[in-house]
């Protein structure tokens, strides 16, 4: 938040002008950044949530518990145990271009972060030249001049603009923050890359668990017509059983193509994430058979949540950058001064270059104060306050939906492992019926009808635990991003000598174990 816009200590007595100029350097111009305090809250849901979710059998219907005020660890997928994900989600790492892009933006910042370190510093220039001219034969007090002469000069030559505001120290705090920010942004984006990739990775593995279930499916439906079909030509039911049949076979066909294009689609998705045309990829395939559901979930504190999520560091980080913006519009208010030096040598000619003679130097002091701009200054200013205000809205606004995400993905493991264990009754149910049914038909005890009802129950029970299942993965994955689970962090930019200041150092994530 923004406090106190300008800043000055007490200064000691003396003369005048050191009295001035220690005053001056005893202020600082600027508002005084205070970092947002930890979220009013102390946990996520209106209501405890459970520390133990249901289980069930299956590989997804592991029984998970909730480890609140640990981290999520560096690596949180392999959590999962599959070699397959830990290979798509390295090359994607390695080769996604949105990735690229982010790391070259990162690295640009930290070379501003490093040119505007110079700021620092006195500029020092060399020179050296040498003129041929013709002047006017008879200088303006009559004396004689030579008409063509040879001027030859060198030297050095010193700027050096004081920071006496505070301008300088402002202006690159302004560039370190856009470098912390692009560091979080970069974090942010291998975050929801991981997580994309994870997300696509199960969802192909659901679509082809799906379609292996509908093509069994066909293939018992098939045989049913044959059976159905044999059973109209010796008279023991009607037509009307072969084509309601027919129909329960076609609806289960259409359903199919449905799934291909949807499993194309994740292929092609995951294709693009790893930085490969989909006419270049060969797929890896992942079965929810291999994945293997973590059982412990980190949960962080909401305090350590609100401090350790990327984006939500990186809108941190763009507050820092406009309050620095609201202190460089104040530094306009203030006068601007510059010290320079020369020392060199001049000479009409080159033997007498380095006589004693032949030297030159200089020293001044330049101040530049602003005095009437048309109103544009404070115009400045009020633009960098509402910059502030905006960061500071959408900081509040990032904290929020991070909470909502993580609230939700804690709510959806709860239920979803509710809804997995009734899914598999249905299933393991409709499995049974479809059995009987299916002896009852053979035997004559029911007709057609009863066993198409049975048969259209038991497809829907067994593409709706394939689903479910999938989706107790999915909301592991999302319960990981949302608390900010990140891989390894951008190595920091080095130091600027006599600016320790100027390296952007990555925080170290934690390594809790879930």
């Amino acid at each position: 938040m923004i406090s106190d816009r300008r800043r000055c200590q007490g200064v000691p007595a003396g003369p005048v002008v050191v009295v001035l100029l220690a005053a001056l350097s005893g202020c600082a111009i600027g508002p005084r950044y205070k970092a947002p305090g930890a979220p009013p809250v102390s946990r996520y849901t209106h209501r405890p949530g459970p520390t133990t979710l249901t289980g069930t059998h299956g590989p997804a219907g592991a029984s998970q518990h909730f480890h609140y005020g640990v981290s999520p660890r560096v690596r949180w997928w392999r959590a999962f145990r599959s070699r397959p994900l830990d290979t798509l989600i390295a090359a994607a790492l390695k080769n996604n271009r949105t990735l690229a892009a982010d790391r070259a933006r990162l690295m640009e910042a930290r070379a501003v972060v490093a040119a505007d370190a110079g700021i620092f510093y006195p500029q020092i220039n060399a020179n050296l030249g040498a003129l041929r001219e013709k002047a006017p034969s008879s200088g303006s007090t009559g004396g004689h001049f030579p008409g063509v002469y040879s001027l030859y000069t060198g030297g050095l030559s010193v700027s050096y603009y004081p920071d006496v505001f505070g301008a300088n120290r402002l202006v690159y705090n302004s560039a370190h923050a856009q470098a912390l920010f692009a560091r979080d942004q970069l974090l942010a984006a291998q975050l929801s890359l991981i997580g994309n990739v994870a997300t696509t990775a199960v969802q192909a593995a659901s679509y082809r668990a799906q379609i292996r279930a509908t093509r069994r499916i066909i293939a018992r439906e098939t045989e049913l017509l044959s059976l159905t079909q044999l059973q109209y030509r010796t008279g023991a039911v009607s037509y009307l059983s072969v084509v309601n049949q027919e129909s329960q076979l076609a609806t289960n066909k259409a359903a199919l193509p449905a799934l291909l294009q949807k499993l194309a689609l994740a292929r092609y998705e995951l294709a693009t994430l790893i930085g490969r045309f989909p006419a270049q990829w060969r797929p890896i395939h992942l079965r929810l058979s291999s994945l293997h559901l973590p059982r412990n979930l980190p949960v962080s504190l909401p305090s350590v949540l609100a401090r350790e999520r990327p984006d939500i560091r990186a809108a941190t980080e763009q507050m820092r950058y406009a309050n620095a913006e609201v202190g460089i519009a104040d530094a306009q208010f203030y006068p601007i001064v510059q010290i320079t030096g020369s020392i060199g040598q001049e000479s009409l000619t080159v033997g007498h270059f380095f006589n004693a003679a032949s030297t030159v130097w200089g020293l001044g002091a330049n101040l530049l104060a602003p005095l009437f701009h048309g109103g544009t200054l404070r115009a400045q200013r009020r633009e960098a306050l509402e910059l502030y205000a905006g960061a500071r809205a959408t900081y509040e606004q990032t904290v929020l939906g991070a909470f909502q995400q993580v609230a939700g993905s804690l709510r959806a493991l709860e239920h979803d492992a509710e809804a997995l264990r009734a899914e598999g009754d249905a299933y393991a149910a409709s499995r049974e019926a479809l059995r009987l049914a299916k002896n009852s038909y053979r035997a004559g005890a029911i007709d057609s009808l009863s066993l198409l009802t049975t048969e259209a129950l038991y497809s829907q029970a067994r593409i709706a635990y394939v689903r479910a299942e999938a989706q107790r993965y999915l909301d592991t994955v999302a319960l990981y991003t949302a608390l900010g689970g990140s891989p390894l962090a951008p190595r920091p930019n080095k130091a600027t000598p006599g600016h320790p200041a100027t390296s952007v150092t990555t925080a170290t994530p934690q390594r809790n174990a879930p």
